[in-house]
């Protein structure tokens, strides 16, 4: 465990690391890419608008004469020269000889030397083409603007520069960029190794923890994680779990006892009245209606030992989460099969079960061995706990749920009981040597749960208990042959 903790935490460190490389060169290429591309069109554009705006004032000092002309010249030059660090060439059509791209003469120069080759051709297209020429050679840039008088082309001007302001930008850029990107992986590397520090030092003790829980049991302590995120919700639910399994092992705990006293009562009792029985036949001394005492008394021990064997087994095939049937069911001939079942039980205690079904059909859908092993449980425990009033089983349909209810007039659920009647071997104090052992109301609402209905305890006036079994209601009655089969599985 400590190798795969160790493995998590570098693959966090190396996959933010990853991330943030990622993220800073994407930036870089997209950034830098077009940065140079843009900035040589800025520095165009600017350079082209510069001069077309001092265009008028060039064509003014062109009309003048002589030495004026000359100053007036030298001063624009320079003025341009100096607002876009170019080189500015002034011409006219007097000083460009015919022929094909001859060198022009230039009337003013903001520099002293000799003319580039590049200005001199920007010159001459400019005033052939009549408009604005713009001439890119490597970092080189030319901009030449026609100079007119009275719509004629009198003359040229030309700005000249290098573009090597523009690589040292993208270049300064670049460094700066490469700078950012180290100082972030380093901070990258930094959170990272927080982070999974952080992460890592709250997962270590989960699993402490749940290593604590599978030596010394549920009842280990357990430390709080008060995040809200995924690390403290797998906290909590490992509390939750905990939870489950303390309540899963106390009533295991009660299971056990409960099943214990169970189990060793009538066992007892069978023991006892079988070495009776044998003392009896081997001294030939055999009274026959204690004998036949004996033997009921045996078989009541039996019934309640299957009873048990019962519902273990549905808790078994619960648990192990059995596929149920889900299929339509007339409600009321299935209620009136399952009372028959109790005619023979009721008539012994002196209780009548009182059916009431309604006029037509009551059909509701789920499992029909399910829904008779659901009322079977409630009218035993209408028998076994309500004595001394008629037991009424009723099937009715309630809007969009068909219901079989089962009521009592006994003496009811006390209200302190009411919320922990459905758990699991949970026994009332109402409970009597012939109480069951917990199990059937958690079996009936498991049941009913599973085909998508519910089991619940009603409110009884004038006492008793009234346990009411809703079932999703079956759309439309089914042919008679469905109908046939599906009565006969119910019975």
């Amino acid at each position: 465990m400590s190798s795969l903790v160790g493995g998590l935490r570098w693959r966090l460190l190396l996959a933010l690391v990853l991330t943030s490389a990622v993220t800073l060169g994407a930036a870089a290429a997209v950034v830098l890419g077009p940065l140079q591309e843009r900035l040589r069109d800025q520095s165009t554009e600017s350079l082209r608008a510069a001069v077309l705006a001092a265009r008028p004032q060039f064509e003014v000092a062109l009309r003048q004469r002589g030495v004026q002309r000359e100053f007036a010249l030298d001063v624009e030059v320079s003025q341009l020269s100096v607002q876009t660090g170019a080189r500015v060439l002034v011409t006219d059509l007097a000083h460009t000889p015919a022929g094909r791209e001859p060198p022009p003469g230039f009337l003013g120069d903001s520099e002293i030397g000799q003319v580039p080759r590049q200005a001199s051709l920007a010159a001459y297209r400019t005033m052939r083409l009549q408009q604005t020429f713009v001439d890119v050679q490597g970092d080189d840039l030319a901009v030449g603007v026609p100079l007119f008088r009275r719509g004629d082309v009198i003359g040229a001007v030309v700005a000249r520069r290098r573009l090597s302001e523009v690589a040292n930008a993208v270049k300064e850029v670049r460094n700066a960029l490469l700078a950012a990107a180290l100082v972030g992986l380093l901070v990258a590397v930094a959170l990272g190794v927080a982070l999974a520090s952080t992460l890592l030092r709250r997962l270590n003790r989960l699993r402490a923890v749940a290593l604590r829980i599978s030596t010394e049991g549920p009842n280990a302590p357990m430390p709080r994680d008060a995040g809200h995120d995924e690390v403290g919700d797998l906290a909590r639910a490992l509390a939750r779990m905990q939870e489950e399994l303390r309540g899963q092992e106390s009533a295991r705990r009660a299971f056990v006892a409960t099943a214990s006293h169970e189990l060793r009562t009538p066992l007892t009792m069978l023991q006892g009245t079988m070495e009776l029985l044998e003392e009896d036949m081997r001294d030939d001394g055999l009274d026959l209606s204690d004998a036949r005492r004996q033997v009921t008394n045996a078989q009541r021990e039996l019934r309640r030992l299957s009873t048990l064997a019962e519902e273990l087994l549905d808790l078994s095939r619960l648990d192990a989460a059995v596929q149920l049937r889900s299929e339509p069911i007339e409600l009321g001939e299935l209620a009136r099969a399952v009372a028959a079942e109790f005619e023979l039980r009721a008539g012994e205690r002196d209780t009548a079960i009182e059916l009431v079904l309604p006029e037509g059909s009551c059909w509701g859908r789920g499992d029909p061995d399910a829904v008779a092993r659901v009322v079977r449980i409630l009218i035993d425990n209408a028998l076994r706990y309500g004595p001394g009033g008629p037991v009424q089983v009723a099937a009715a349909n309630a809007g969009r749920d068909a219901t079989i209810e089962v009521a009592d007039r006994g003496p009811g659920i006390p209200p302190q009981e009411r919320d922990n009647i459905f758990e699991r071997f949970h026994r009332g104090r109402a409970a009597g040597s012939e109480g069951g052992f917990g199990l059937g109301l958690a079996i009936g609402r498991e049941l009913a749960e599973r085909m998508g209905g519910t089991l619940r305890l009603a409110e009884r006036p004038g006492g008793g208990a009234r346990f009411v079994l809703s079932l999703p209601v079956d759309g439309g009655d089914p042919p008679p042959a469905r109908q046939a089969a599906s009565a006969g599985s119910a019975a």
